[in-house]
C-alpha cells in the first residue's frame, strides 16, 4: 500500500465534504499540490468562491503546496481587492468609465504578488489570508486568524492581525526539516517512513532511508 490515489476527488469515499483540492480547481491561476485537502462544512466546491477578488486581468496566483489541510470557510483575499490609499479618496473611480477612466494612468493599484502557501500547512476554520503573503512550510494558522504578513516556517500564528504565538521546533530543527523536505519524497518513501513523519524525532527522520 502506498496511500490514497492523489488523483481522486473524494479520498474518504463516504464523506463528500472533503476533497483532494487540486482535483476540483478550475482556475488556472490557482495551483495546488498533491494530497492537499479542503474540508467544507457545506460543500467543498465553495473553495474557489472563497478566493476573492481574483481577477484574470491582474494575473496574480494562489499557489498551495503538498499535504496541506485547509478547513471550512478559509478565505484568500487576492490583489484585486486592493485599493490605492495614497490619494485623498480610495474609491476606484476609473473602473466605472464614462469619463472617470481618465485617471487610470495616474493611479497604480497596489500589487503585492502571488499568495503562497508552502507544504504541510494547516489553516484553521474561517482564517483570512491577505494578498501576497507567504505561509511557510509546516506552519499552522489558527481559526479566524487574519494573516497580513509572511508566516515563518513551522510557526503557529493566531489573532487579527495574526502574530507568531509559538514555534513548533527549534531554529536548528526547522532548518533540518527544510533540508529534509519530506513532502518531496516519492510516495513509497513517505509510506515507508510514516512512523517517523508522524513522530517528534527530527534526527531520526533525517537519517531514514
Amino acid at each position: 500500500m502506498t496511500g490514497p490515489d492523489p488523483t481522486i476527488t473524494y479520498p474518504l469515499p463516504h464523506y463528500k465534504k472533503l476533497v483532494f483540492l487540486k482535483n476540483i480547481i478550475q482556475n488556472p491561476n490557482i495551483e495546488v499540490g498533491d494530497y492537499t485537502y479542503y474540508d467544507d462544512l457545506e460543500d467543498p466546491s465553495n473553495f474557489e468562491k472563497n478566493v476573492l477578488y481574483h481577477f484574470d486581468f491582474i494575473g496574480d496566483k494562489l499557489l498551495i503546496g503538498k499535504f496541506c489541510a485547509i478547513a471550512s470557510g478559509v478565505k484568500f483575499i487576492m490583489n484585486g481587492g486592493n485599493h490605492e490609499t495614497k490619494p485623498i479618496s480610495s474609491y476606484p473611480f476609473q473602473i466605472f468609465g464614462s469619463g472617470w477612466e481618465s485617471i487610470s494612468n495616474r493611479v497604480a493599484y497596489p500589487m503585492k504578488g502571488d499568495t503562497v502557501v508552502e507544504n504541510d500547512v494547516w489553516i484553521g476554520t474561517e482564517a483570512v489570508i491577505m494578498p501576497g503573503v507567504r505561509i511557510g512550510n509546516g506552519a499552522i494558522v489558527a481559526t479566524k486568524a487574519v494573516v497580513t504578513k509572511d508566516v515563518p516556517d513551522y510557526a503557529i500564528v493566531a489573532g487579527n492581525p495574526a502574530v507568531v504565538v509559538k514555534m513548533r521546533f527549534t531554529e536548528d530543527q526547522v532548518q533540518q526539516l527544510l533540508n529534509i523536505g519530506w513532502w518531496n519524497w516519492n510516495v513509497e518513501k513517505i509510506t515507508r517512513n510514516l512512523h517517523l513523519i508522524h513522530a517528534t524525532d527530527v534526527e531520526a527522520l533525517a537519517t531514514c532511508e
